[in-house]
């Protein structure tokens, strides 16, 4: 048994190596990973109460063996049988199961569902989200952070009949099939449970929990792509009958009169006149400011939610407008369906979620309707903005430029709830953020004089330098990579350093995300920095141009680059982010002689100079600078002078 036990740990190791994997898969070795899991299940649960720590660690073993090798992409995942399906997700639904086991088991269960139809049918048939639910009620935040990728694979991979929303929905979701992924995300005791033992856990999210938390919010959010995309019919009366409850709810109108051609004619006056002050585009057809996608019929739900759920501010929001001059009032409907189309822009309404972003926001969580109380406040932001500005209807694109950066700058904050993102937008009026704008156009305007320039040409190669000493600094500290496939998002690292000589590049692969620097001598692989022949980025590099879903996704392919050297030799990078790319692409150019291009340079040159610049100008305050240097005297009449040093 502890032959064995040696063995499978040494497979687990060893699997990772691609040359080996490929040996080993020639050999039916997946067969027979899959043949143990099955058959030695049963011996696994009659003896773990006697030998558990050893049954227990040949398990994990022979599952992580499983999923290294199945990482390579040799081997389909549609050849695996419904027995194998069944033993690993009972691994899942088990209460008290090692947290190795369980973890290789979500990690299965996941990729299984990315890489084959017929398998996502399967999985979500055995797993309910009453198994999955104690998972995320636990204190391990990467049991947690696999089961949401888990769920989040599920609702990936959910046709669309399957991703209707249901949030008055009555059903139990604890017995609910994870085919129903959009009627559980919909559900409050889900969110409910994500945003107590998750987001608000007293324990800081590491990236991989904010990864998948921010994949989520994506897909939740993608529930509205339908309605964003959706025209309004003008002759749907079902369709009709949200705006005919709009004019209702704000002007309260009496019963309809009579269907005589006297009272029509009054009728559709009086609607026309009710439209206006609604501020549609259309007076007479209001249906026709609805046909552009998007926003589409979200549009029009968003102010159907409005006007129902904060029934008092969207009544003083129509009768404030209605009741100032015509070109003073805030046009409430088109303004409704600019913003939204904003708010989809903003959030990315539709776009698939990004390998590489872990930018999630946890005011999302905190209510069953977050999109639709998200576009509440700001709606009553932009009114209240509109006021400060004092705007006209020819003033209507300004105004919503402000609301955007309103709205953009409270989001990076990163509020915690809706109540504080409204706060955050408090402090942030109209007046706020001119004094912003001021500022950074006087930061900007400050150093545009001829002297300052050509003080700025002075000083700019010492900056450069600067620059280019901390990029080397920090390519000689290292940085981890993550490994990405167009498989799943793996838990795999590799390292890479350059020495402090600046002459030799360390790289090597990482059981786990290092909490420090990694020591030269533990990476095995190094690369001369002679070699290198060139660097190239984004679809340039060599593994950007292979088939797959990496090629397709472009934040991904905004983050590759790669080394070449000797002949067909590479050496293929994906930043973990934007910052760490620019680091390392400048890096590598300014071992190579070569510019420095980046956006973070041109930033950094930017804030180091206009910090030098001032600080050689502290003498000057308050002093005019001319424009032109001063006018050099003439000469003497003669030079027949001499001074009395005496």
């Amino acid at each position: 048994m502890d032959a064995k036990l040696e063995a499978l740990k040494d497979l687990a190791s060893l699997s990772r190596d691609v040359t080996f994997a490929q040996e080993f898969i020639n050999l039916d070795g997946i067969s027979l990973l899959t043949q143990m899991v099955e058959s030695g299940t049963e011996r696994y649960q009659k003896l773990q109460k006697i030998m558990k720590p050893c049954f227990g660690d040949m398990l994990s073993f022979t599952l992580t063996a499983f999923v290294e090798l199945m990482d390579h992409g040799i081997v389909s995942w549609d050849t695996f049988s419904v027995a194998f399906i069944k033993k690993i997700a009972s691994f899942v639904n088990k209460s008290a199961i090692d947290v190795s086991i369980l973890q290789r088991s979500l990690a299965i269960l996941e990729s299984m569902v990315l890489n084959s139809h017929d398998l996502y049918q399967k999985v979500a048939q055995e797993i309910t989200i009453g198994q999955l639910i104690p998972h995320l009620q636990g204190t391990d935040q990467e049991i947690q952070t696999y089961t949401i990728a888990v769920i989040n694979a599920l609702f990936l991979k959910a046709p669309d009949e399957k991703r209707q929303v249901g949030v008055e929905s009555s059903v139990d979701i604890l017995d609910c099939p994870l085919t129903e992924m959009a009627n559980i995300l919909a559900q409050k005791q889900l969110r409910s449970i994500i945003l107590t033992h998750v987001i608000r856990a007293q324990r800081a999210i590491n990236n991989e929990m904010a990864h998948q938390l921010y994949v989520l919010q994506v897909l939740t959010f993608n529930l509205l792509e339908d309605r964003m995309m959706t025209k309004m019919d003008p002759q749907d009366q079902a369709q009709r009958d949200i705006i005919f409850e709009l004019r209702r709810i704000a002007f309260d109108a009496e019963s309809e009169p009579n269907n005589s051609s006297g009272s029509m004619e009054k009728r559709k006056s009086m609607y026309t006149r009710d439209y206006k002050k609604l501020g549609f585009i259309n007076h007479v057809n209001p249906a026709m400011d609805f046909t552009q996608t998007p926003p589409g019929m979200l549009a029009l739900d968003n102010m159907l939610y409005f006007a129902k759920h904060h029934q008092d501010a969207y009544i003083r929001i129509v009768l404030e407008n209605s009741s100032r001059e015509d070109k003073h009032e805030c046009p409430f409907g088109r303004s409704s369906i600019e913003l939204t189309k904003m708010l989809c822009e903003i959030l990315k309404v539709g776009e698939l979620p990004s390998e590489t972003c872990n930018d999630f926001h946890p005011m999302f969580f905190t209510h069953d309707r977050s999109f639709e109380e998200f576009f509440c406040i700001c709606i009553q932001l932009l009114n209240k903005t509109w006021k400060e500005m004092r705007a006209t209807s020819e003033d209507f694109n300004k105004v919503m430029q402000v609301v955007k950066e309103q709205v953009m700058r409270a989001l990076t904050t990163k509020p915690s709830s809706l109540d504080q993102f409204k706060s955050k937008l408090q402090n942030l009026s109209y007046t706020e953020i001119l004094k912003i704008r001021q500022s950074e156009r006087m930061n900007q305007e400050d150093f545009q004089s001829r002297p300052i320039l050509e003080l700025k040409e002075k000083i700019q190669p010492e900056i450069l330098e600067l620059i280019k000493q901390q990029r080397l600094n920090r390519l000689v500290e290292g940085t981890c990579f993550r490994k990405l496939n167009c498989r799943r998002r793996q838990d795999k690292f590799w390292y890479c350093r350059l020495s402090p000589n600046h002459k030799v590049l360390h790289y090597g692969d990482l059981e786990e995300s290092p909490q420090g620097e990694v020591p030269h001598d533990s990476l095995q692989d190094k690369l001369p920095v002679a070699d290198i022949k060139a660097v190239v980025t984004g679809k340039d590099c060599p593994h950007m141009k292979e088939k797959g879903a990496l090629k397709q996704n472009k934040e991904v392919l905004e983050l590759a680059f790669s080394i070449l050297y000797d002949s067909n030799c590479q050496l293929n990078f994906i930043a973990p982010d934007k910052h760490e790319y620019c680091i390392w692409t400048d890096g590598l150019n300014a071992l190579l002689g070569k510019d420095m291009m980046s956006d973070l340079t041109r930033n950094d040159l930017d804030t180091l100079l206009s910090m030098e610049i001032k600080l050689r100008l502290l003498d000057l305050e308050n002093i005019q600078i001319p424009d032109a240097p001063p006018p050099i005297p003439k000469e003497p009449s003669n030079y027949d002078f001499v001074y009395d040093c005496n």
